[in-house]
């Protein structure tokens, strides 16, 4: 497995198709497709927050992240069916959290439905915990965070939060 990359405009497609994979299991729960299936990825990609990792050429997990004023938002964490249960997605958190601290931030933020009970078990266990609940584009959402420590030089001059 190699290290989260940055993903490419030719990649959108195989983008889409891995997230919508990884949360079909979540719509008969949800009652409706959850938000990241119905992304933009190219425009994702394009703005350079769609991040990738696979072997031997085949995708394995993905990353969405995005500056905000609040922090380092995790906007998507999506695991291959077939790599679910590797501790992939515990590594592509530790590579927001790392990427959030580098950036200058001093928290990663998420959401996720809160029927997603096994998603808030896995954060919680990483560290990141609940702050508030809210309805959100009409989805009932758990908003959650963990502080991180800003890298001493470099980072980001956007959204230091």
């Amino acid at each position: 497995m190699t290290a989260p990359r940055l993903a490419r405009p030719d990649e959108a497609a195989a983008l889409r198709d891995l997230v919508r994979a990884a949360y079909a299991a979540w719509v008969p729960l949800i009652g409706r497709e959850p938000g990241p299936m119905g992304d933009d990825y190219a425009a994702r990609i394009a703005a350079g927050q769609a991040w990738m990792v696979g072997r031997d050429g085949v995708l394995l997990g993905a990353l969405v992240i995005e500056d905000t004023a609040e922090g380092l938002l995790v906007d998507n964490v999506a695991v291959a069916t077939a790599a679910q249960g590797t501790g992939l997605g515990r590594a592509l958190m530790a590579f927001a959290e790392a990427e959030a601290a580098r950036r200058g931030h001093r928290r990663v933020w998420l959401y996720t439905h809160e029927k997603m009970a096994t998603n808030i078990v896995l954060y919680e266990r990483l560290g990141v915990v609940a702050t508030h609940r809210a309805k959100q584009s009409g989805f009932a959402r758990v908003f959650m965070a963990k502080a991180v420590v800003p890298a001493a030089t470099g980072g980001s001059s956007t959204g230091q939060g």
